[in-house]
């Protein structure tokens, strides 16, 4: 496709170089720039959807399915929901291999049953063994989902238009930006670490379901030298 698109931009300067400068030239080559704007950056092959204008990180318009919605409050719900879920799969996707790691050693260090499967992974819809954990960890879990989502729907009200989806007020050691420049930066970083995470955690599912022992073992080269 760019090799197309080198072609055809060449094309275009020969014939203007034996043409004399006039508007209509100086109008297909503005006529050509708009098209290309109109690509999505993702697939330059396809058409970027619409609403999918580039003025949020990450965005490079890619929405095969259309989840981004027809219009700008189901765009911001739709980002909103994928912060939470890449913000929950970055730690998911650590906790997961600590767990298969180091449970069992701990578990027999403070005399307490291990929490993994028979075969050693971790506790999934997949692999079972979620009725070893105890009903007090899902309640500590819900809670906590809770103070966060209180926080975010009281940071959401009271910034109004100046809100950031995925802001829920919780900034410790001072990691996000306060030029608008170093922000857009740090917030591309943050959605572009959750997609990779979400992808590498479904990895995890998959690959366990499939094989059924633990990712560490299935691909020990990306654990055992850090561990």
């Amino acid at each position: 496709m760019n090799l197309s698109c080198v072609t055809l931009a060449a094309l275009i300067g020969a014939a203007s170089a034996f043409a004399p400068a006039s508007s209509n030239s100086r109008l297909s080559t503005q006529v050509f720039a708009e098209k290309d704007d109109d690509m999505s950056k993702a697939l330059p092959f396809a058409a970027r959807p619409k609403i999918l204008d580039g003025a949020l990180p990450g965005d490079v318009g890619f929405d095969p399915f259309g989840f981004a919605g027809a219009d700008r409050e189901s765009l911001i719900n739709m980002r909103e929901a994928e912060i939470k879920h890449g913000r929950l799969a970055m730690l998911a996707v650590i906790g997961w291999p600590i767990a298969e790691l180091f449970d069992s050693k701990i578990a027999a260090l403070l005399g307490l049953p291990s929490a993994l499967t028979n075969s050693g992974e971790s506790p999934s819809l997949l692999n079972g063994g979620l009725d070893k954990i105890e009903p007090e960890y899902w309640l500590v879990v819900l809670g906590i989902a809770g103070i966060f989502e209180i926080d975010s729907s009281d940071t959401k009200e009271a910034k109004g238009k100046d809100y950031i989806p995925g802001d829920c007020g919780f900034d410790p050691v001072k990691l996000f930006p306060e030029d608008k420049a170093g922000q857009f930066e740090m917030q591309t970083k943050e959605i572009k670490h959750g997609r990779i995470a979400m992808i590498a955690l479904l990895g995890f599912v998959v690959q366990e379901a499939l094989y059924r022992i633990p990712v560490t073992a299935e691909t020990p080269f990306f654990f055992n030298p850090a561990f």
